[in-house]
């Protein structure tokens, strides 16, 4: 979507729009429904509350809006990313990551070349709920742009000139950016996964 029509719907918003709302939704619902079940796992009923209440701040501040400074999906789910921020320091988020890192911690020393890329890990491993729990962990830590750009290319499969097009950027763009996102993925995943005890709360 252009940089028109994003602020078309932003100022929208800013003035009541019903049809602005709707748009809004329609363009994005379905979206910011499957990125956050992706972060948050096999929980609807908290993917749904983080849904709602994201369009529901979207509303109240379109006003912060800024279309030289990114897109209106990545201010979107910017937001978002606040929403799953708060649902990852609930007690039963919390364990449940516990739980994923002393799994990390129990295997052998193969899984920093996994990190590396020098070394694929087990199917085993590949599949399991724990890394799927530190992975999704990871990516919530990370900007919301990075966490967009890695969505769009390695879960959704997408080629890069469409994911160009969602996040209203050059394909050159979007390779150094992906470029970036997946060093800070790999920094990410290694503190968080080496860390001793404690959670420390997902930075907004």
């Amino acid at each position: 979507m252009g940089e028109q029509t994003d602020t078309e719907i932003a100022n929208g918003l800013q003035q009541g729009s019903r049809d602005a709302w709707l748009k809004l939704y329609d363009l994005y619902a379905e979206k910011l429904w499957q990125n956050a079940a992706r972060l948050l796992g096999d929980d609807p009923a908290s993917v749904a509350d983080i849904v709602q209440e994201t369009f529901l701040i979207a509303a109240r501040s379109a006003g912060s809006f800024n279309p030289r400074r990114g897109c209106l999906w990545v201010w979107l789910w910017t937001i978002a990313k606040r929403q799953v921020a708060l649902h990852y320091r609930k007690g039963r988020q919390r364990l449940a990551i516990a739980q994923a890192r002393q799994w990390w911690t129990s295997l052998n020393g193969q899984k920093d070349d996994w990190l590396q890329g020098t070394e694929k890990p087990p199917t085993e491993a590949l599949e399991s709920r724990e890394l799927a729990e530190l992975v999704r962990y990871t990516l919530a830590e990370l900007p919301a742009e990075y966490q967009v750009l890695l969505m769009a290319k390695y879960v959704d499969g997408a080629p890069i000139e469409e994911v160009a097009s969602q996040v209203d950027s050059s394909p050159v763009a979007v390779r150094s950016k992906l470029a970036r996102a997946r060093k800070a993925f790999r920094r990410v995943f290694k503190r968080q996964t080496h860390r001793a005890s404690g959670i420390q709360e997902v930075a907004l």
